[in-house]
């Protein structure tokens, strides 16, 4: 007798699994007719980075956050610079959400990161931990594709306080062609993140001949300032990695895309660059230094608004 056949609602895909099937971020699998979590409590990597390595360069600059990820995710990115989680099934450690608030108050710190791999696949852990987190005042980011379903995502927004969301490209074939997935779910995703108050910034890894033409990175720069123009943007440079041997992205153009960027969005960041000006925060309106990152934070920001002028500052300060 053929076994029932139940739908994963967690992210786009929606992937209608047999008994005893994996779904396509190999982390959830119908197991007696039930979508069951593989990976609830299993923590693939642990450590403490500065916060601006998310990269978020405007919630709670110059600390210190709790990173930990798992393995498995909803995109197959042949470009991916963390494929050795999120591509393959590895060793881990269970912490169950008490664990992990235990470590973070025997560290001293006040934030945790769901990062390294996709946070989503990861769905039933991080809503558990987040609620814990949102009782004890700790805060909670994620990190993300942002390749989820809106229920889901409506439901886990008011306990995660900041996001980073990865905007591939503005190209729907892009992402269907490299990346398994689908351009309009994560510009939903975007959209209700800034809508319902969170911390939102947003990353773009330009491409060499994939993503990078000067149109697609126009277009999406429209899209972010469409939505609210004091969305950070950190553009990213990509290197070989995984299945790509591109060559590195030419770093002129990643240059005239932050000019292009810092014509209609207040602040733009370039990422995997050694020019660190790039990384720095001036205020919109005076133009003066309010955030220093040369290897150590230096901050003119009082109250959120800028030592210099009082204008107000988009971020968690």
């Amino acid at each position: 007798m053929e076994t029932k056949k139940v739908r994963c609602n967690i992210c786009p895909h929606n992937c209608n699994l047999q008994e005893g099937q994996e779904g396509i971020c190999m982390a959830r699998e119908n197991r007696d007719g039930e979508i069951v979590p593989l990976n609830y409590g299993e923590v693939a990597s642990m450590s403490v980075d500065p916060i601006e390595k998310k990269p978020l360069f405007h919630f709670k600059p110059g600390s210190q956050i709790l990173s930990i990820g798992t393995w498995g995710c909803n995109m197959k990115c042949g470009f991916c610079q963390n494929w050795q989680l999120s591509q393959q099934k590895v060793p881990t450690r269970h912490y169950e959400p008490e664990e992990l608030l235990a470590e973070i108050k025997k560290r001293g710190l006040s934030s945790l990161a769901f990062t390294y791999s996709e946070p989503i696949i990861w769905y039933e852990y991080v809503y558990d931990t987040a609620g814990l987190m949102k009782e004890n005042n700790i805060d909670t980011v994620m990190v993300s594709n942002g390749f989820i379903n809106e229920g889901p995502l409506l439901e886990l927004l008011p306990y995660i306080d900041g996001f980073n969301i990865d905007l591939k490209a503005i190209d729907d074939d892009f992402y269907r062609q490299e990346c398994n997935g689908r351009l309009e779910p994560v510009k939903n995703t975007i959209g209700k993140i800034a809508e319902s108050g969170s911390h939102l910034e947003i990353t773009n890894l330009v491409i060499r001949d994939k993503n990078d033409s000067i149109d697609k990175l126009e277009e999406l720069i429209d899209f972010i300032s469409g939505i609210d123009k004091e969305i950070p943007l950190h553009l990213s440079r990509y290197y070989p990695a995984y299945k790509y041997e591109l060559e590195a992205t030419d770093i002129n153009l990643l240059k005239k895309a932050y000019e292009m960027a810092s014509e209609k969005l207040s602040y733009v960041y370039l990422g995997n660059i050694r020019e660190m000006d790039y990384r720095n925060t001036k205020c919109p309106d005076c133009g003066r230094m309010i955030i220093s990152r040369d290897y150590r934070i230096k901050l003119n920001i009082d109250d959120g608004k800028c030592k210099f002028c009082n204008h107000e500052i988009k971020g968690t300060f």
